[in-house]
């Protein structure tokens, strides 16, 4: 199990070192590779009809004429053990991991990461409690019940939350449930001090989207595997239905929705932009978000690199989750 382990970290080392290649390069490569010039790029940092001296003045503290490998090696150098910055004020130490430096916020991206992180894990743990509870609970019942009015009706319901996007189902929701009918207060979460139950809109709203996806998953694997020998030689043997469906259908039936949630809890932690921004929550995506709009490339640059990452740390837990309840993936 721990060859398997050790492996498996290799492995992510090694794939977080292709993204962040490949990623540097849509940002830095393809840019030039359009036509785009260092000086096109210093001009966004620069502000309205910047003077030849202003430019060569960015360029030089961004490194903007150096060779793509210089710049990708300082990225990852800057990672690794981190950097200093000359703001043309002062010099600002970036510890290590150093994402870069926003002239435009005059923050360390790392710090802004670390400050929106808390927010984005709260959004995720309470909406993957949700719909990972409610979307196998349902999934569960609507395949020992098939082709029941609950069965279809449970379907019909899932089938809509995956049809309705957050936007739609976000604002419809705050317009009633909070201004109208004054179910539960307004959504206001900026950080760990904040009461989490601020929340509850935001989580049942994206739980709903992807509970919908586990229901029917799990519906279908459970009608699978409900009809296997081996189901029918643990009723022969006198188990109780309890004991049957869920300690032998339902642990049959979780190598899916295992790699699903894996899959959606590290996109969702990577940041939650639609759902962030319909509720204005000021997490990693609202984060992201920002840097777009505001041509900040550094922070962008940093946002989709801890996306990444967390997708790919995703992965890595449900690999060895996959070593703990099939020993063949062990030996494979």
């Amino acid at each position: 199990m721990v060859a398997f382990i050790v492996r498996r970290l290799f492995g992510a080392v090694g794939l977080l070192l292709i993204i962040s290649a490949v990623t540097f390069a849509i940002f830095f490569l393809v840019p030039r590779a359009a036509g785009v010039t260092t000086d096109d790029i210093a001009g966004r940092f620069a502000g309205k009809q910047p003077d030849a001296a202003t430019l060569a003045a960015i360029k030089d503290r961004f490194g903007l004429d150096d060779p793509i490998p210089v710049q990708y090696g300082k990225f990852i150098k800057a990672i690794a053990v981190g950097d200093t910055y000359d703001t043309g004020t002062e010099k600002i130490d970036c510890p290590a991991p150093c994402l870069g430096y926003s002239f435009r916020t005059n923050q360390s991206v790392t710090d802004q990461l670390v400050d929106r992180a808390p927010v984005t894990f709260m959004i995720t743990a309470g909406a993957a409690v949700l719909w990972l509870v409610a979307g196998v609970s349902i999934g569960i019942l609507s395949a020992l019940r098939r082709g029941t009015i609950f069965d279809r009706a449970a379907m019909g319901v899932a089938l809509a939350g995956v049809s309705l996007p957050i936007f739609f189902t976000g604002l419809l929701s705050l317009a009633f449930i909070v201004h109208r009918w004054e179910i539960l207060p307004a959504v206001n979460y900026s950080g760990p001090s904040d009461n989490p139950f601020n929340l509850l809109l935001p989580w049942i709203c994206l739980a709903f989207l992807y509970a919908a996806m586990y229901a029917r998953l799990t519906r279908a694997g459970m009608l699978e595997t409900m009809n296997e020998d081996f189901i029918r030689t643990a009723r022969a043997k006198g188990l109780p239905e309890k004991t049957v469906v869920l300690k032998h259908g339902l642990r049959a039936s979780l190598t899916p929705i295992m790699t699903v949630f894996g899959l959606d809890v590290g996109l969702v932690l990577g940041g939650a932009i639609i759902t962030e921004k319909t509720f204005s929550i000021p997490g990693l995506g609202q984060l992201a978000l920002d840097g777009v709009n505001q041509s900040d490339l550094p922070v962008v640059l940093g946002a989709t690199m801890t996306a990444a990452l967390f997708i790919v740390l995703a992965n890595l837990v449900v690999d060895i989750l996959y070593g703990v309840i099939d020993p063949r993936v062990r030996h494979n």
